[in-house]
């Protein structure tokens, strides 16, 4: 279980994502199959599929993403949002233009964005909103040590790719996972699932599984279901 100071340095983090019953959360390998764009139009899915959305909006004010999985909903060439209470974090490379890095200033109350590209085109952006914290390698957990410390950041909600997800499981960065398990089946060795990155090779690399303690298991409408653990390791 994580230690108290651990605990006081950075912010509490809870992994909030829709997943298939394999545990997919996508539809599929291709950028243009997606579980928020293809979920609705399937009889069988789209029934339940508003509870993940009312959910959602019971989560953290702050909220960690990726440039990549933001891409791809489209923020690049969407309008201009209004501003919500929602402070987001997303970590990205090269993937949000300027007009993405927009989209995010007008959305957010404070926008984070942790890169380790010096050319990214949020430096040509001047919102008194946007904060860049550049990292020539990057470390997640100073970022978060960094989003407690400047910012204020207690409690945030992570909901980024599988990649990025491994990342924190690996580097003992999670604390809580919350979870709506749609009644599908996707498959497909490619897709994205929850959890992504290197595999484990070797039993001395045991410890960095994620085991959970159960708090919560919730029959919802429609066979969907949400699954609510604490990582005590």
């Amino acid at each position: 279980m994580h230690g108290p100071s651990e605990m006081m340095s950075r912010p509490v983090t809870t992994l909030f994502m829709l997943m298939s019953v394999d545990g997919k959360i996508s539809t599929g390998a291709a950028d243009e199959l997606d579980v928020d764009r293809d979920f609705p139009r399937i009889a069988g899915l789209r029934e339940g599929l508003h509870q993940y959305y009312e959910l959602e909006q019971t989560t953290d004010l702050w909220s960690f993403n990726t440039g990549r999985v933001q891409a791809k909903m489209g923020v690049n060439t969407g309008e201009i949002p209004e501003r919500t209470p929602v402070s987001f974090v997303l970590l990205d490379t090269h993937h949000l233009t300027e007009q993405g890095v927009r989209y995010f200033c007008a959305q957010s109350e404070q926008f984070v964005l942790i890169t380790t590209n010096r050319a990214h085109p949020a430096f040509g952006v001047r919102a008194d909103n946007l904060h860049i914290m550049h990292q020539e390698t990057l470390s997640l957990s100073d970022a978060l040590t960094q989003l407690k410390a400047r910012f204020g950041c207690e409690r945030l909600t992570v909901q980024s790719g599988g990649t990025v997800n491994a990342l924190f499981l690996r580097e003992k960065l999670l604390d809580f996972v919350d979870i709506v398990v749609a009644p599908v089946l996707i498959g497909g060795r490619d897709t994205a699932s929850l959890i992504d990155g290197p595999s484990l090779r070797t039993r001395d690399e045991l410890s960095r599984l994620g085991v959970l303690r159960l708090i919560e298991a919730r029959a919802l409408q429609a066979s969907y279901v949400r699954l609510r653990y604490q990582v005590i390791g």
